[in-house]
């Protein structure tokens, strides 16, 4: 009686199994080995060392210079408070270009590299605005179909240019969700091909039309990129960024087994090297007399568009709604680069804050209350 249970028990498992593969869902084998067999329930800002990935190179590290009254000014205690119960792992103070902040939680250091998630959009938005600027992509009005001859005979895809993935207005078919395993992103993130996972998916509107926010259409930027420059996006981060930035640590790009960066997320950096991020808007595009990348591109970046009701440019969440403008990268679970124009100073939060209150826009609570107790207490 035992040996038929368990033979039919092996009989159920094995066509599951074929099922599974037959209808392209085999990542989610190796999703459940990364995430729940290691005592997880989801991505984390620390899985970056079970993916394959490449390295974004430093050049000379450049140390933050630290303001005179650095950590001298103990945090207002409400702020404190939301720290610790979004489950912070760092945040970062850089005002006037000078280090005023520095504190981590649960073990996290000024060294550790923890995921960017979806700030790695607004990297991706950045290289393809350096692209521009050395002619390797004509403007954000090119054509999608330049580059993948084959969107000219998908519904739309003839229609699809470079700006409208950068602006969230491409129109694809896919569904942002980060809790169903059998949806776009799981696929995207624990797939072994990003191209099986995101190319030619199709349209359900057309380009230019509406703003939703995709993962997908970041990867197909990245695709272009990857396609305009003739060397991996971590070779390219690593001339026209890291090394011009004087980033301290190299930083970790999560690649599919092909290689090809996951450029909707997961860039592995440290929270001093993604402030210099952050620094690099307030500077418009300047560091120490060099232009790094063109001032005209990043206000591109960060003005808001009509379609997303002035809550997101390229790449960039903003919120003009509140008596402290601000715009910012947002990554899953509350990772955050915030520049501060009118305070000249850039905030950086990681950590795991799941299930975000957002108000009508989209947009995190957290970020808007953030900006209120550091503009008000420095």
């Amino acid at each position: 009686m035992f040996l038929k249970i368990l033979k039919g028990f092996l009989v159920f498992f094995a066509l599951l199994i074929a099922l599974t593969y037959s209808f392209g869902y085999d990542y989610l084998f190796y999703g459940i080995r990364q995430t729940y067999l290691r005592g997880a329930s989801g991505s984390t800002i620390d899985d970056g060392k079970y993916f394959p990935s490449h390295t974004i190179t430093k050049g000379n590290p450049v140390l933050w210079e630290k303001d005179s009254v650095y950590n001298k000014k103990a945090l207002p205690k409400d702020l404190v408070q939301d720290l610790k119960n979004s489950n912070t792992a760092s945040f970062l103070i850089v005002k006037n270009g000078k280090l005023l902040h520095e504190e981590y939680w649960d073990g996290y250091s000024a060294i550790s590299k923890t995921n960017s998630f979806s700030m790695a959009k607004a990297v991706t938005v950045l290289l393809v605005g350096k692209a521009i600027e050395e002619k390797k992509i004509s403007s954000l009005h090119q054509r999608y179909s330049d580059f993948f001859e084959n969107y000219k005979n998908v519904e739309f895809g003839k229609d699809l240019t470079i700006g409208d993935l950068a602006k969230m207005e491409a129109g694809l078919k896919w569904n942002e969700d980060y809790s169903n395993p059998f949806l776009q992103n799981a696929k995207a993130y624990y797939g072994k091909s990003l191209e099986e996972a995101v190319l030619l998916r199709g349209f359900k509107r057309k380009p230019g039309t509406n703003f939703e926010y995709q993962s997908g259409a970041t990867q197909l930027l990245g695709f272009a990129l990857r396609k305009s420059i003739n060397q991996t996006i971590s070779q390219f981060a690593s001339e026209k960024l890291w090394k011009p930035l004087g980033m301290e640590q190299n930083a970790d790009w999560s690649t599919d087994e092909f290689g090809m960066e996951k450029t909707f997320c997961c860039i592995h950096s440290t929270s001093r090297d993604f402030a210099k991020l952050g620094r690099l808007f307030l500077n418009d595009g300047k560091l120490g007399g060099h232009q790094i990348i063109s001032p005209q591109f990043l206000n591109e970046m960060k003005t808001p568009t009509e379609l997303s009701k002035n809550a997101y440019g390229m790449g960039l969440w903003i919120n003009n709604d509140t008596a402290i403008k601000h715009y910012y990268f947002w990554g899953l679970h509350g990772q955050y680069i915030i520049i501060v124009p009118e305070k000249n100073m850039v905030i950086v939060r990681t950590g795991t804050y799941k299930d975000q209150p957002k108000d009508a826009k989209g947009r995190p609570h957290q970020v808007a209350f953030l900006v209120d107790e550091v503009a008000n207490h420095y």
